[in-house]
């Protein structure tokens, strides 16, 4: 059995985390050993854990991608461990001790796709910045094709990329009696129109794009709820009391999102600074919610305009709001794009089609070494 160690800095649960707590418990553990090695105290572990996965606490590794110091620690735990495969989720530092290491096949997942600053993608910062992954990655996954487009730009082998969009879960459904009750939970009326945006508060996530499109949208019995928490939460609230927004609800963080889920209409991206492939419109597809979109990053990737979703150009409150009625409008075509959603999720986005994927670039990368080797 091949061995692979997973990699990730992260102490808190983000995209990176959920992508690879869904990988996991989806992988294939009778063809491939896993071992996690996180930060200590992250909140990653017991969750990893509660999948018979074995994770080790490295100390010093928190929330940084690359030290000295994080190199040699990573080094000696390779060294024991001996892998086959060190599969990375940022983590430089880990890359370069696997490197040092020289007896293991390095993959690297790109989380995030930004609009890049011209001068990473000249001479020098490009050459640097490219030679840097090619050398300490032998495969580089990329889980949008924003993503990939990012890596290219900064000088990496094109031949080194693959994409994998995200994966995620059936979110459950349920009954209309507990959309009910949580529909009255957040003071929502039994005719509004739900609108949901679920991301950490944030300017680059949109949220203030939000309210000045349902600034535009009061007369309408539209409802819009803002899930998460962030830094831009302050700025947020008192910003809708300005407007004197009746229609906003704040949820604050939710646990068990896909209540939110289950009772919104339309759900909205609004990024613009940092998106691949959003969990969040993932997972609303897969309860057959359609969605309205930015048109950053991996979003029209995500949602197709017209078949499951809108596109809308994006920090455009006006563009938003136009998007947002003409499907509390069009019903009928709200509800086309939801059942759209669903299938595009069967056919794209669960967690298993991920991990099948994942586990194919394992096995192509185990036979090229072998091949090498012979």
């Amino acid at each position: 059995m091949k061995k692979v160690v997973h990699v990730i800095t992260d102490t808190n649960i983000g995209g990176a985390g959920m992508l690879l707590l869904n990988f996991l418990r989806r992988a294939n553990h009778s063809a491939f050993e896993y071992i996690v090695l996180t930060p200590e105290r992250s909140a990653l572990t017991p969750r990893i854990e509660a999948l018979g996965v074995q994770v080790l606490e490295t100390p010093g590794i928190g929330e940084r991608s690359l030290s000295l110091s994080s190199i040699g620690r990573f080094r000696r735990v390779f060294r024991s461990l001996r892998p086959d495969i060190v599969h990375t989720h940022a983590a430089l530092s880990a890359r370069a001790a696997a490197r040092l290491c020289g007896k293991c096949q390095i993959v690297h997942t790109r989380h995030c796709a930004f609009d890049l600053p011209a001068r990473q993608k000249k001479f020098p910062l490009r050459q640097i910045m490219g030679s840097v992954n090619n050398v300490l990655s032998d495969h580089i996954i990329a889980i949008s094709p924003a993503a990939e487009e990012n890596l290219v730009d900064t000088g990496v082998n094109p031949e080194k990329i693959s994409v994998l969009f995200n994966g995620v879960e059936q979110s459950p459904f349920l009954e209309d009696q507990a959309k009910k009750e949580i529909r009255r939970q957040y003071g929502v009326g039994d005719n509004e129109f739900v609108c949901a945006i679920i991301a950490r508060l944030e300017e680059y996530k949109g949220q203030r794009v939000v309210l000045e499109a349902a600034g535009l949208l009061r007369e309408y019995p539209i409802r819009f709820l803002i899930a998460g928490e962030g830094t831009d939460e302050a700025y947020l609230k008192n910003r809708a009391e300005e407007l004197r927004l009746n229609s906003i609800v704040f949820t604050g963080f939710v646990n068990d999102i896909y209540k939110i889920e289950n009772i919104m209409d339309l759900q909205i991206n609004a990024s613009f600074g940092s998106e691949t492939s959003s969990l969040s419109l993932l997972e609303g597809m897969s309860l057959g919610a359609a969605a309205v979109a930015s048109d950053f990053g991996g979003n029209p990737y995500l949602i197709l305009h017209g078949e499951n979703g809108l596109i809308f150009e994006k920090k455009n409150a006006r563009a938003l709001a136009d998007a947002v009625l003409s499907l509390y409008i069009d019903q009928a075509a709200l509800h086309s794009m939801g059942e759209q959603a669903s299938q595009i999720y069967q056919r794209r986005f669960t967690a298993s089609i991920m991990a099948k994927s994942t586990e194919a670039v394992y096995e192509r990368l185990l036979k090229s070494s072998k091949i090498k080797s012979s």
